[in-house]
């Protein structure tokens, strides 16, 4: 059965953000790999992350989070807590943000138990679709009310959209299909539209609070632009240095950059390698 598309706000989204839901990250039991892979998953489509949020198995900090998630009118993946063990708690804190009821959705309900079919055909057992644990399984199914559902290409069992915000699992072998299925059936228009550059180059023998004034010239000149320094005492090519740069819209950061890196060599401070990244 193909997915529904619910539709989504008329409004695109102007940042993306990211939530990552579980004791363990936070405990580190295991570490997060999905910030990084999001990451890259934006930055093949020209996209960017904004911000990650990290919340461990609480539900009033997940519900809090997720209300926050909702309002901010950004495209925000959650990543873990939709299973259906006691210790998932992100579908009933989505509903609880929203004050929306859970409900089973019959699409995911159908795929799941398509699942069950095949796991019992692997087995070579018979399906018994009213033994507890299949009637167990059917309540990851149960969304917040007027969610859609986004295929597993792993298992069948659906994670689910609510407006701009996109609930999956935790594990990666299905969260990073389901998000880029998402980026790719609803925000193909919004690709390339988030496009940035950072610019910069490497400064020896300067102060950071020296270079502060220049930074906020830059930045009152340009707009939409942002600067940036990341001082280092003991890089094993470069020693002591300041990294210099701008980042931002690559039209806007050119003429950006093009002024600071004027600025420093009229200064004659040492510069080192330039540095481009997109």
């Amino acid at each position: 059965m193909p997915p529904r598309h619910s539709p989504l706000p008329e409004t695109l989204p102007t940042a993306v953000g990211l939530v990552i839901v579980g004791d363990e990250i936070l405990s580190g039991k295991r570490a997060d790999k999905h910030m990084a892979k999001v990451i890259e998953l934006l930055s093949a489509r020209g996209m960017q992350l904004a911000y990650a949020d990290y919340v461990g198995d609480a539900p009033e900090r997940i519900t809090a989070t997720l209300a926050r998630a909702f309002a901010s009118g950004d495209l925000v993946f959650s990543c873990g807590g939709i299973g259906a063990t006691p210790d998932d708690h992100t579908r009933q804190c989505a509903g609880a943000a929203l004050g929306r009821p859970l409900v089973l959705h019959p699409e995911a309900e159908a795929l799941i138990r398509e699942r069950m079919q095949d796991v019992a055909r692997e087995q070579g057992l018979p399906y018994e679709p009213e033994r507890a644990d299949n009637q167990h399984r059917l309540n990851m199914g149960v969304f917040p009310e007027g969610a859609a559902i986004i295929p597993n290409p792993y298992n069948k069992i659906a994670g689910f959209s609510l407006g701009h915000v996109h609930f999956v699992p935790g594990f990666p072998v299905m969260a990073w299909p389901m998000i880029e299925w998402v980026l790719d059936t609803h925000y193909a228009a919004l690709q390339r539209r988030m496009a940035w550059i950072e610019r910069s180059v490497i400064v020896y023998g300067a102060m950071e609070s020296a270079l502060v004034p220049l930074m906020e010239r830059i930045e009152r000149s340009h707009a939409g632009v942002k600067v940036f320094s990341l001082p280092s005492v003991d890089h094993p090519e470069h020693g002591r240095h300041i990294e210099l740069g701008v980042k931002g819209d690559p039209a806007a950061a050119g003429p950006a950059y093009a002024e600071l890196l004027q600025d420093l060599r009229t200064q004659a401070l040492p510069l080192g390698p330039e540095l481009v990244r997109s």
